[in-house]
């Protein structure tokens, strides 16, 4: 073969393989007929508009435990709070007692959105569950997913007669009135008394009187100054039961602190509580107003027939689709007709529980393991020392609690508890 042909032939094969084909391929090609169309990609899901209502414990650990579990492109997260700061609760007691202050107890909730959380500074008008929106002072928030977490509101409007003569321990400002007034008592009645349930925070009463023994053992003036503690339940701490509730009651007895149960407050007199079988002068009193929901929750039909919200225990799921529950603004009943208390923890404990569950479905995985009721606490005594309550709430028959003896141990735990908190939560 000449030179001249022997290009002709590589050309015509080489035309071919540059488009693709040889000669008998591009037979075949032809014959087969047209290829079929690509499958376009599908399209990822719209981000779900998750709303969280309240910047306390169990919103504040919804919203970062959610942002953990699922990026910002699958869901978007928005927490309302009508405050702009969160202020840990232990702190009022401390400052009280003139122990510790407002300040390193507070953080502003805008830190969130450094976490990849949407904050809105703004009152809740209404929640239309029909409708899934919610209503608020700056505009209306629709969600696929609502976390009511909006907590307890002590209600002094609930006690009788109640006035500037006496104060609110549930209130920041008021305690830190109440703490000024107390630094320049040097004799006289202090009365701490829980005047209607629920409460939250059940040992803080008692916690506060311990407290006070203490500062004014510190300044001298112990021996004239009578400390007096009643509630209007049947004991100091109920859901303890009666043995743990006669160990602690021997508790403030031994520091000189007297305890009153079933002392049914009819209404206040200026300084001085009125009872249904007599009277208790004071120069200083201080009063736990029982607590209801905000008015928004019971507007919006969330809480039935009933004053608070009703969920499922394990799921945290209230009635209608999409809503669920958490902290004190719930009540979840025990085996024993008692409620779950109403604290910090079981709030922060349930906030995990719901954004596992929202994450879960949001991501089309297996439901997680629900709440369990399982919680503690701790309860100072003064002295630098706190009693641990821990349990199984949920417990067959009855909650299965214990209550430790007081320790510098537990002290340092209960120091440590906001100290974790405060840096997990805003850095």
């Amino acid at each position: 073969m000449d030179r001249r042909r022997l290009l002709q032939v590589v050309g015509g094969v080489g035309a071919g393989i540059v488009g693709g084909l040889v000669p008998g391929a591009l037979a075949r090609e032809a014959s087969a007929g047209p290829r079929p169309a690509r499958k376009a990609p599908k399209p990822r899901p719209a981000a779900k508009s998750v709303v969280i209502l309240g910047g306390g414990f169990g919103g504040i650990t919804a919203a970062l435990e959610l942002r953990k579990a699922v990026a910002a492109d699958r869901a978007a997260i928005t927490l309302v709070d009508r405050k702009p700061r969160f202020l840990m609760g232990l702190r009022k007691l401390w400052i009280v007692a003139g122990v510790g202050n407002r300040a390193d107890g507070e953080r502003p909730l805008a830190a969130l959105r450094a976490r990849g959380v949407d904050v809105r500074e703004a009152a809740v008008t209404a929640v239309d569950t029909g409708a899934r929106a919610v209503r608020t002072e700056a505009g209306d928030l629709p969600y696929d997913f609502l976390v009511v977490a909006l907590g307890a509101e002590p209600r002094p409007d609930l006690v009788p007669g109640f006035s500037e003569a006496a104060f609110n321990l549930y209130d920041p400002e008021q305690s830190e009135k109440l703490g000024a007034r107390v630094a320049s008592l040097s004799r006289g009645r202090v009365v701490i008394g829980v005047a209607g349930v629920p409460y939250k925070c059940p040992p803080a009463p008692y916690e506060c009187a311990m407290l006070l023994d203490e500062a004014f053992r510190k300044r001298g003036v112990r021996d004239a100054i009578e400390i007096r503690t009643f509630t209007v339940q049947p004991m100091s701490l109920p859901v303890l039961g009666r043995k743990r509730c006669d160990e602690f009651e021997g508790r403030l007895q031994a520091k000189g602190i007297a305890f009153e149960a079933k002392k049914k407050l009819v209404k206040l007199d200026g300084s001085r509580a009125v009872f249904e079988d007599g009277t208790l002068e004071a120069d200083v009193l201080a009063i736990v107003p029982p607590h209801r929901p905000p008015a928004v929750v019971k507007a919006s039909g969330l809480t039935g027939a009933g004053e608070w919200v009703a969920v499922d225990r394990g799921t945290l799921r209230a009635g209608p689709a999409g809503v669920y529950a958490i902290g004190d603004v719930t009540d979840i009943p025990l085996a024993n007709k008692m409620s779950l208390p109403k604290a910090g923890i079981f709030a922060e404990l349930e906030g995990k529980a719901v954004a596992a569950g929202i994450a879960a479905e949001i991501l089309g995985k297996a439901a997680p393991t629900p709440f369990d009721g399982r919680g503690y606490c701790f309860v100072e005594h003064g002295a630098g020392q706190a009693a641990a309550v821990q349990g199984e709430f949920f417990a067959e028959g009855e909650p299965k609690v214990e209550f430790l003896a007081p320790t510098p141990e537990g002290y340092a735990k209960k120091v440590e508890f906001e100290r974790e908190r405060l840096k997990a939560w805003f850095g």
